[in-house]
């Protein structure tokens, strides 16, 4: 069995306008196409990453609050490596993103940080 790389990472959002704002125009990713699930009451948003990855996004502004303090059983965070974290913070925080502390990745020794979407999931950058 192979596994050769990651088609798409699923997230819910609350809020289809923000989410746009935040993944589209202050992240960068580029819309590939937006759809009303009406059989749903949602909306599915898929976003392109790279070549080979996708970002799918769900619009369900009734879904339950996801458990971050205590961590909770399931997917932790999202990480997209970068070619220099400090100068990916800085391009966050002018965009109005606050971002932790940059750290050394203990295991790897290379730089690392993260930051939250509207709705409070983890996303870290990794040199």
């Amino acid at each position: 069995m192979h596994f050769d790389t990651i088609h798409h990472i699923a997230i819910i959002v609350s809020d289809r306008k923000k989410a746009k704002d935040f993944y589209i125009d202050k992240l960068g990713f580029s819309l590939i196409r937006e759809n009303e699930r009406l059989d749903r009451h949602d909306w599915k948003i898929d976003l392109k990453v790279n070549t080979t990855t996708e970002l799918e996004i769900f619009v369900k502004e009734d879904a339950a609050k996801r458990p971050s303090y205590p961590e909770a059983y399931g997917l932790r965070h999202i990480a997209f490596q970068v070619d220099c974290v400090d100068d990916m913070v800085k391009e966050l925080e002018e965009k109005g993103i606050s971002c932790e502390p940059v750290r050394l990745d203990t295991y790897t020794n290379k730089k690392m940080t993260f930051f939250h979407d509207p709705d409070g999931l983890p996303i870290e950058i990794h040199e």
